[in-house]
């Protein structure tokens, strides 16, 4: 090929970014990628995820209607169907999302394996391509541990698990981070019996733990918030046994204990890149990895792992690369997690602001005092507020309702354009929103008592 001013390993979010980013700046880039075009959210993650929730979502409110006076019902899953429309969807995408746009901006996809050879030096299938700077957007991967027994049962991941064209009787899933949890609900929506074993949502605000647990176990999903110790195949299955002494049983074992980056085989060491003890890449704050000529981004640099931030990550790490150094602002940084209701957190928690040292004061907003939460019949559901006591800034917002995730696109705006609690009560909110509860929660903080619908 001819010269190149910046090479990027991966084809996911933060590695199209960085490519914009490069063409944007009237330099050239090439994206080298070993697998399928389009990295971790379109293939095995947020895309396939995210639909496929939404299918056993449906059937789900079937089952559970709220309004007797319109009945629904819902049959037996097609696994197999549902898989292929899943799929039909990916390969839509991956070409209008990142073939079309490669296309558009006018960088090539150079397919092979990227490994570099020392620290100026990277080959693709064995050929050098040089260039003067490089961005290692790999990703990551789902994390096994190292358990006693596990190796020896056919177990699932995220990834192989939503490739399954036959539902399994019953499923353990083993993890209770926002990977295990989802996971946890789909096949449940789907009609599987799910047990689930591992710390329960634990990042989460406790209070809004709490309404998922409860969620839990009206779909009848068991949770086991005890450690899994070990696995053993049985007749019927799988056996994992928890640090409590007790078993949980399931015809297929599903493993969802975090994610470790993958820099497999990349040669990191010879170009002198450092990594953590989970292969993470250690970068500074404008994405340069101990390697000047290298930057990373997304997953694999250990950035919180959501597409959005691997996309802000891809940019800066491109233009640090190029000579522009550049910082990411997570000030705010909206998360959630797509069960029903959905779990939602944007900036500080109560105890991470108070070891932050602020004088911190929170109020918790129950559904049952949502309009739009009445209105839908549903009232599993909470808002929690964290500001400083002292200026009244907002400091966080978490949530478990219906639509939580939208709610957090104003609750960043809040936290990041440094808000306070009056600004949120003062503000217009439709009536009958979900977004509405930010400015009935801020209200809290001046009266604890009712008000009338809008008052």
């Amino acid at each position: 090929m001819d010269a190149v001013d910046l090479v990027v390993i991966g084809t996911g979010g933060a590695a199209m970014a960085a490519g914009i980013e490069a063409r944007s700046r009237g330099k050239s880039a090439v994206l080298v990628e070993h697998g399928p075009l389009g990295g971790t959210c379109l293939n095995i993650g947020c895309v396939p995820s995210k639909n496929l929730l939404a299918a056993a979502g449906r059937r789900h409110r079937a089952q559970a209607n709220p309004f007797p006076a319109v009945p629904t019902g819902a049959g037996d899953v097609d696994m197999a169907a549902l898989t292929e429309q899943k799929q039909g969807l990916i390969d839509r995408l991956r070409q209008l999302k990142y073939a079309d746009v490669a296309e558009a901006h006018g960088f090539p996809v150079r397919y092979g394996h990227a490994r570099f050879v020392d620290e100026q030096t990277l080959e693709v299938d064995g050929q050098p391509l040089v260039a003067p700077a490089y961005v290692v957007a790999t990703g990551a991967a789902p994390h096994i541990p190292d358990l006693p027994g596990l190796a020896g049962v056919d177990y699932l991941t995220s990834t192989t698990a939503m490739e399954l064209t036959r539902l399994p009787e019953s499923l353990v899933v083993l993890g209770g981070g926002y990977v295990g949890l989802e996971q946890a609900q789909l096949f449940a929506h789907l009609g599987v019996q799910v047990t689930v074993v591992g710390r329960f949502a634990p990042h989460t605000e406790p209070e809004i733990a709490a309404v998922l647990r409860e969620a839990f176990a009206d779909d009848g999903i068991t949770v086991v918030e005890e450690r899994g110790v070990a696995v053993a195949g049985s007749a019927d299955g799988v056996v994992v046994t928890t640090s409590g002494g007790g078993e949980a049983k399931g015809q297929r074992l599903l493993v969802a204990t975090g994610r470790y980056a993958d820099t497999g085989d990349l040669g990191l060491e010879a170009a002198g890149v450092k990594t953590d003890e989970r292969g993470f890449v250690v970068i500074d704050a404008h994405q340069r990895t101990t390697n000047p000529r290298i930057f990373a981004a997304g997953d694999v640099s250990r950035a919180p792992q959501y597409v959005y931030v691997a996309a802000q990550t891809g940019h800066a790490a491109a233009a640090g690369a190029l000579g522009a150094p550049t910082t990411v602002d997570y000030r705010g940084l909206p998360g959630v997690t797509f069960t029903t209701p959905q779990l939602g957190g944007a900036g500080l928690t109560e105890e991470q602001a108070l070891a932050r040292g602020h004088a911190c004061d929170c109020r918790v907003l129950g559904a049952q005092d949502i309009p739009r939460a009445l209105a839908n019949r549903d009232t599993r559901g909470a808002l929690k507020l964290v500001i400083d006591a002292d200026t009244g800034q907002v400091l966080g917002v978490h949530a478990a309702l219906d639509g939580a995730g939208d709610v957090m696109l104003a609750a960043t705006y809040a936290i990041k354009f440094g808000l306070t609690v009056d600004d949120l009560a003062d503000t217009w909110a439709p009536y009958l929103t979900m977004s509405e509860a930010l400015r009935i929660a801020a209200g809290l903080f001046r009266t604890d008592k009712p008000t009338s619908c809008c008052a």
